[in-house]
């Protein structure tokens, strides 16, 4: 078919080098595609698999607002549907000049769904990031885990 091919997994953990900045790149390049005519606020978002594929995803918006999806959860969806459910990364992208884009509740409480401890990429603009836990983007967590206690 035509999927991508992933590139070499680098060792699990945090991605790194080349690994980062095509995740960066994804991230920049789903923002591109982007469906938000109501927001004007594109973001893009690229979710990096414990086997070292790369699902991205942007915000699909809709005249009923409340059936919007954010880039986050596209992505997510993505890679569920494809059989992936061990993440190690996700960088996410906008067009903020002076802030880092940040994701929503409901975006952390979907991503948490899938582990605490995997990195989040919080870029701007001018492709500068800051690095994050998911554990810090959402403290005090609800997650599958806890339905068994």
């Amino acid at each position: 078919g035509d999927r991508q091919h992933p590139a070499p997994a680098a060792p699990l953990g945090h991605p790194q080098g080349e690994h980062l900045q095509l995740l960066l790149h994804r991230s920049r390049e789903a923002k591109n595609c982007a469906y938000c005519p109501y927001s004007r606020f594109p973001v893009g978002a690229a979710l990096l698999t414990a086997s070292g594929e790369i699902f991205s995803g942007c915000n699909v918006e809709n005249a009923c607002y409340s059936l919007g999806v954010c880039a986050e959860r596209t992505a997510i969806q993505k890679a569920i549907s494809e059989g992936h459910t061990s993440f190690r990364a996700m960088a996410i992208a906008s067009d903020m000049g002076d802030d880092f884009i940040t994701p929503c509740g409901a975006c952390r409480q979907v991503m948490r769904e899938f582990g605490k401890d995997w990195d989040v990429y919080l870029t701007k603009a001018d492709g500068t990031y800051i690095v994050k836990r998911l554990e810090e983007l959402l403290p005090l967590s609800f997650g599958p885990e806890d339905l068994k206690k």
